[in-house]
C-alpha cells in the first residue's frame, strides 16, 4: 500500500486546503476580536464602578499587605548527621581550590553509568558491523 503522505496534492485538494485555512484564520480573528471587545467592556464597567464607589474627597486606600516570605528550609545542624539521601544528593560543603563546590556522589554515579552505556553501545556497534555478532 502506498504512503498517502508522500503523494503531492491535486489542484482540488490544494484549493480546498487553502479555503479551510482561510476559514480557520477568519474564525480565529473573529474570536480574538470578540475576546478583546469583552475585555474592553469589562474594563469599562470596572472603571465606572471604581469612579462611583470613591467620592472625590476620599482618602487614598491603604496598600495591600505583602505576603510573608517563607523561611528557607532549615539546614541540618552540625551535630545532626545527614541521612543517606542527603549525603548522596547534596553538594559537600568542601570546595576545590577555585572555590567551586565538589560534585555530589549521585551525580558522579549517573555520569559513570552513562559512560559505561556509551562505551558498551560503541563496542556493540563495532562488533555488529564487523560481523562478529
Amino acid at each position: 500500500m502506498a504512503d498517502q503522505n508522500s503523494t503531492p496534492l491535486t489542484d482540488e485538494e490544494r484549493a480546498e486546503l487553502e479555503a479551510l485555512r482561510a476559514e480557520k484564520a477568519a474564525r480565529e480573528e473573529a474570536e480574538r476580536a470578540r475576546k478583546e471587545r469583552a475585555e474592553l467592556e469589562a474594563l469599562r464597567a470596572e472603571s465606572k464602578k471604581a469612579e462611583q464607589a470613591e467620592p472625590a474627597s476620599a482618602p487614598a486606600p491603604a496598600p495591600a499587605p505583602q505576603p510573608k516570605r517563607q523561611a528557607p528550609a532549615p539546614r541540618p545542624a552540625d551535630h545532626e548527621p545527614r541521612t543517606f539521601g542527603q549525603r548522596m544528593v547534596m553538594t559537600p560543603e568542601e570546595t576545590d581550590d577555585d572555590g567551586i563546590p565538589k560534585m555530589p556522589p549521585a551525580q558522579k554515579i549517573i555520569i559513570l553509568i552513562v559512560m559505561v552505556c556509551f562505551i558498551g553501545g560503541g563496542i556493540y556497534i563495532w562488533l555488529s558491523n564487523s560481523g562478529l555478532i
